[in-house]
């Protein structure tokens, strides 16, 4: 047994104070009067009897209760095998916060569990013992511990685990103290990896905050629209993708799709738990403004993702500009498809404006003056993009070099000019599995017959060979240039040099060249916990202060951002926690409508429990240890038992008590038995 306050065993001093009272308290002798004296010494030793041994269980009654009073003082316990914290040293409790802590369990959320686990634990250490919650720097004495840990809510902005453990790693002075980590360790946030980040010099315990029972959780994995242009008045093909983050399987789980506030779609899937169930729902869009959409779940008990939130934007028409003398064959090719704004600019009425405004510029002019090599250059600097046909001629070699140049592709040589008719030689059949040509071929049966070019460009490497030719050249290449990309062709598209423009190919190539020149400058829908978010904005050319703000209902936010080319880059704000549509605005105007969802990783319930993480740890971290808090008995009982001992106080109590209890009943029950007066005999 060891006594943690042992200086006040000094009480012990006061048991004098019963002992000077039994010797120096004097009684006065009563009176009796007998007829007989012959009854006088047998009265007279009956009493002395009795007082004598009253006084010296009155005396050990009362010195009992001043020795157990004093020893509950110095609170004697008996001591743990492990040591727990020393004088200075600071304890560390993380407590995750993550979306997936809202599942219930035992009529509890985990997050409640765990909080009252942690409040419950520092009622173990002494009252000058200081703990931290991080991510908070902050020193904090019990009471204030107690109390910003009943302020702790579930944020979608939480950072997984092991981002956690990383940010509030070192928090303890000079390496040195314990650490408690509650949280439901999803396997799939929480790794070897993670382990490898805690400190080794501190005492680490593990709490797993888990449920007990095996649950479903049907969740929206991810919206996927069919075609990458979404066009108004037709029809839309949306793929929702559901998977089940629990350990049961669901059958005729009821899925709702919202575009606004009108339900456009409801049917029933039943997902299992090992493959996603992906279904295909049409929708339309009858106007040019954005969509609100959402799909929701109806899966009970875990209901945090049951809903998610996408936006959709009809896409605009992709401005394509075609610098070209004369008709070429691409004026017929986009000017009689809505899903194209086509103009065409010849060499003497070039509207630079119109080039840096669009998204697509073809260049296939005998010559290029620095004019217009400075307007393309703009373009491909904003993010455009820009389709080079060569020229036949070699008078106008020096401008396209200049152009190659100014657009930093540094690897084009030209061919010899030929003597006679040029040779043709055939493009190589382009693989189906190059992106570029992705849904483009049906299932051939046979070899499809290619077209024939003669190249008078060369080059040595590019970003991405679209088509080549058969003897390993290139025909068809893109070259990135600053935020645009450069498509190179190395042949012109006269009929001596190419038939090209006559072959099947010819259409969804060049279909295929304009998508890609366009961007959507939103995404459909984000992460709350996602660091950083790029939107492109349109520029102001008043002076007015350019500050970005997101709202919610009556909720404001204020990122850290920065604007620069018309891309608006900002910080998702620690505010934001709830999932949901957020408006950008500036100077009170809306500039986007975002949606903002939990991280899917939190929806998978896959978790470690106690023993699992046993394992994990292995021999490798002795430092760290695991406690289970569903074991029937508290982290805070275990924690005591371990490494405080058991303490002895509250039996030393209850002993003074009894010691009191005892002289009380002395002094009413054991008192001098009153004698008969003896009667008088005639002799």
């Amino acid at each position: 047994m060891a006594l943690l306050f042992p200086w006040f065993l000094l009480g012990l001093l006061a048991v004098s104070i019963p002992i000077a009272i039994h010797f120096f308290e004097l009684r006065k002798p009563q009176l009796v009067h007998f007829t007989n004296v012959g009854f006088i010494r047998e009265v007279k030793l009956i009493t002395a009897r009795q007082s004598k041994l009253k006084h010296l269980l009155v005396l050990l009654a009362r010195i009992g209760f001043v020795l157990f009073l004093v020893l509950m003082f110095c609170q004697p316990f008996i001591p743990a095998a492990k040591k727990g914290v020393k004088q200075g040293e600071f304890v560390s409790m993380f407590i995750d916060t993550s979306p997936s802590m809202q599942v219930h369990g035992n009529d509890q959320s985990l997050l409640d569990k765990a909080v009252e686990e942690a409040n419950g634990l520092v009622n173990v250490y002494p009252a000058t013992t200081q703990f931290k919650l991080p991510p908070a720097a902050n020193n904090l004495n019990k009471f204030a511990f107690q109390v910003a840990t009943e302020q702790l809510s579930v944020s979608g902005q939480a950072a997984g685990l092991s981002a956690l453990i990383a940010k509030g790693k070192g928090q303890t002075r000079n390496g040195n103290g314990q650490t408690f980590i509650f949280s439901d360790f999803q396997k799939n946030g929480f790794s070897s990896r993670s382990l490898a980040q805690i400190d080794s010099t501190e005492s680490i315990f593990l709490v797993p905050i888990i449920q007990d029972e095996a649950t479903p959780n049907v969740y929206i994995d991810s919206v996927l629209v069919d075609d990458a242009f979404v066009r108004r008045g037709t029809d839309i093909l949306l793929r929702i993708r559901l998977r089940n983050g629990g350990q049961v399987a669901v059958d005729n789980c009821q899925v709702k799709l919202f575009i606004g506030d009108k339900q456009v779609a409801v049917y029933r899937a039943s997902v299992g738990t090992e493959s996603p169930t992906t279904t295909s729902v049409r929708v339309r869009i009858d106007n040019n403004e954005l969509q609100r959409c959402r799909v929701e779940v109806e899966d009970f008990p875990v209901t945090f993702d049951n809903t998610y939130y996408f936006t959709l934007q009809p896409s605009p028409q992709i401005r394509i500009i075609d610098l070209a003398a004369g008709e070429p064959a691409t004026q017929r090719l986009y000017a009689n498809e809505s899903l194209f704004s086509y103009s065409k600019s010849a060499p003497q009425t070039i509207s630079y404006s119109k080039i840096e405004g669009a998204n697509l510029a073809l260049v296939q002019q005998p010559r290029v003056d620095a004019s217009l090599r400075e307007s393309i250059k703009r373009l491909v600097d904003k993010g455009g993009s820009v389709v080079i046909v060569p020229p036949a001629l070699t008078a106008g070699r020096a401008s396209y070099n200049q152009l190659f140049k100014d657009l930093g592709i540094g690897s084009v040589q030209w061919e010899p000019v030929p003597s006679g008719t040029p040779s043709l030689r055939e493009v190589a059949a382009p693989s189906s599995q190059n992106p570029f040509f992705k849904d483009v071929f049906a299932a051939r049966n046979r070899q499809a017959v290619m077209p024939k070019v003669s190249p008078v460009l060369r080059w040595s490497r590019s970003e991405t060979d679209i088509l080549r030719l058969q003897d390993g050249d290139g025909y068809l290449a893109s070259f990135n240039s600053g935020r645009g990309t450069v498509f190179l062709f190395s042949a012109p598209f006269e009929a001596e040099y190419s038939d090209f423009t006559n072959h099947a190919l010819f259409v969804p190539v060049m279909y295929r060249l304009a998508m890609e020149s366009f961007r959507n400058d939103q995404n459909p829908a984000y992460r709350l916990n996602q660091r950083t978010i790029v939107v492109a904005v349109p520029e102001v050319t008043d002076n007015t202060e350019q500050v970005f703000k997101l709202t919610k209902d009556s909720s404001t936010f204020i990122p850290v951002q920065r604007l620069q080319a018309g891309e608006l880059r900002f910080d998702v704000p620690p505010g934001m926690q709830i999932p949901g549509f957020y408006q950008l605005t500036r100077n009170g105007r809306t500039v986007k409508t975002l949606a903002f969802n939990v991280d899917k990783r939190e929806s998978n319930l896959a978790h470690y429990s106690a023993e699992e993480l046993r394992t994990l740890i292995g021999k490798n971290h002795p430092n760290i240890q695991v406690y289970d808090a569903s074991g029937g008995q508290t982290v805070a009982a275990q924690y005591r038992a371990e490494r405080i001992g058991t303490p002895l106080w509250q039996y030393c109590l209850w002993a003074a008590l009894a010691c009191l209890l005892a002289e009380v009943l002395l002094l009413r029950f054991m008192t001098r038995r009153k004698m008969a007066e003896p009667m008088a005999v005639a002799a």
